[in-house]
């Protein structure tokens, strides 16, 4: 009996890439024996998918890793961290490096360092390149045919090439496609660079599909290679992929951050808590400038009009003062916060019943335009969360997880950065936030600007990702506001508050609904 189970167990693992050492066998078979026939496979399959969740350093199974499996497994999956609503700061988000061997990511549990040594900027490029690349591989587009099905149904498949593919070629090669990232290394010469080399573009008779094009995103590029030089027919970007489909990849790893190690979206308790409440709702302000006095009235309408049905969350983005002060920016800033906690006590049911988060804007107090940007400093809030404890100032970007939902809020007027920066201007403007949407989402990422345009500290990088992408990305721009959704994700813009006629924006989590709003002009 003993023997068939251990076989049993055995197989299992090996199925699943992993082996056991002797002494995890025997414990696994002693716990298993009791256990009838029937219930045996699904433990045995509940405490495999237990330890993938584990940072692992090897396949060899130990017993010391099997037993915490095992233990979270007899918990029912049920953890005490399992909250409704969790704000989650840039720098706190949890580490993964993909694993090119093993095809999975693995925890990385080094410590960032803020201003890392030059090396975190290739790794910085590397990872980018490296999800893009797995995500990629796996297109339908791109993976190889089925042996002995069908040619008449199958599509034309493609096969990616590195950069060294081409530079080790001394004869002309045809419909060739690179995954690589656009840089210009030479003062007005276009490559295409991955990590095995870089390649001469010749873009004189390139069509660009749809997307904002820039420096250090990466694309596409179908073209012939001939002389050293990759002359381009057609540039696109990574096909993005929903975030179900990378879940069914990579299982329940919580890639967006928070206290639990499990995603949010694989809580049966949370998602419950999310079907009851029908009422939930966010609203998303962006560039409240509180030393304006018509802002001020407009912002305190907006309080009394949602006094009656408090929202679940009220997001405040930056800038909250309508100009730099100098010397006397942070003593405004004080003062019009004071003024902000005066209207919100008005309102008790706002005071006890709504969340209150502030993301600070380019021009608030901090450390420079570099991203992600830290929170307002303690010094100039402490007087107004004190008066407003619901209150959370917090960085940008930020995220949010709401029960089983996930929400990024990116607080940049990054729209025209990237048209101002493009290769080459889409044709089309009316369809500027359309190519806006389609870049982020396929380059799996908020900003994929240069450094030099667009600052970001090298190593928290990944605070910029959504991958996988989540349920809702706010981008606090004042530009139009404009809502689009792309593979399962929307995405909307709220545009600016004080100039853009009093706009925002409100979301019905459960029916993932947004509402253009606007306070009327008296």
């Amino acid at each position: 009996m003993s023997a068939k189970l251990k076989s049993v167990v055995l197989s299992t693992f090996k199925m699943n890439g992993l082996s056991l050492r002797s002494e995890a066998t025997k414990y696994l078979v002693d716990i298993l024996t009791p256990v009838n026939e029937v219930d045996r496979a699904e433990w045995i399959d509940k405490i495999v998918e237990a330890i993938q969740k584990q940072p692992l350093s090897s396949s060899l199974i130990d017993k010391t890793i099997l037993e915490s499996a095992v233990e979270e497994c007899n918990d029912g999956g049920e953890e005490d961290n399992e909250k409704a609503f969790v704000v989650v700061d840039a720098f706190t988000l949890p580490r993964f490096n993909y694993n090119v061997e093993r095809k999975k990511f693995l925890s990385d549990s080094s410590a960032p360092i803020l201003h890392a040594g030059a090396d975190a900027k290739s790794t910085l490029f590397r990872d980018r390149y490296t999800i893009l690349h797995q995500r990629t591989s796996r297109h339908s587009l791109f993976t190889p045919p089925v042996p002995g099905s069908s040619t008449g149904t199958q599509t034309k498949k493609f096969q990616l090439k590195p950069v060294e593919f081409l530079l080790g070629s001394t004869a002309k090669l045809g419909e060739i496609i690179v995954l690589g990232m656009i840089t210009q290394l030479k003062e007005g010469k276009y490559f295409l660079e991955d990590p095995t080399g870089a390649v001469q573009l010749d873009l004189s008779k390139a069509q660009f599909h749809s997307g904002l094009f820039t420096e250090n995103c990466f694309v596409l590029a179908e073209g012939w290679y001939e002389d050293q030089v990759f002359h381009i027919n057609a540039f696109g970007f990574p096909p993005p992929e929903p975030a179900e489909t990378t879940r069914s990849y990579f299982g329940n790893l919580n890639f967006f951050g928070g206290p639990s190690d499990t995603c949010a979206k694989a809580s049966s308790k949370l998602l419950s808590i999310e079907q009851e409440n029908e009422d939930a709702m966010f609203v998303f302000v962006s560039e409240i400038w509180l030393d304006v006095v018509e802002v001020r009235e407009k912002l305190n309408t907006l309080l009394l009009g949602y006094s009656e049905m408090p929202p679940t969350c009220f997001v405040f983005c930056g800038n909250y003062t309508s100009k730099p002060y100098g010397k006397l920016h942070v003593k405004t800033l004080k003062d019009s916060f004071q003024v902000l906690a005066d209207m919100i006590n008005q309102f008790p049911s706002l005071l006890e019943n709504s969340r209150f988060i502030f993301i600070p804007g380019p021009q608030d107090p901090g450390p420079g335009n570099i991203l992600p940007r830290p929170a307002i400093p303690d010094c100039v809030t402490e007087e107004f969360r004190r008066r407003v404890p619901n209150a959370m100032f917090t960085t940008n970007p930020c995220r949010i997880q709401y029960c089983t939902q996930e929400i990024v809020i990116f607080r940049e007027d990054i729209v025209m950065k990237m048209c101002r920066n493009c290769i080459r201007f889409p044709e089309d403007s009316t369809e500027i936030p359309n190519h806006f949407v389609k870049t982020v989402i396929s380059q799996a990422h908020l900003c994929p600007l240069p450094l030099h345009v667009s600052p970001i500290y090298w190593a928290f990088d990944n605070a910029m990702r959504v991958y996988p992408l989540p349920d809702l990305i706010v981008f606090a721009d004042k530009y139009d506001p404009f809502t689009i959704k792309s593979v399962n994700c929307n995405c909307t813009n709220t545009g600016s508050f004080s100039k853009g006629g009093f706009s925002f924006k409100v979301y019905y989590p459960q029916s993932r609904e947004i509402e253009d709003s606007k306070i009327d002009m008296d």
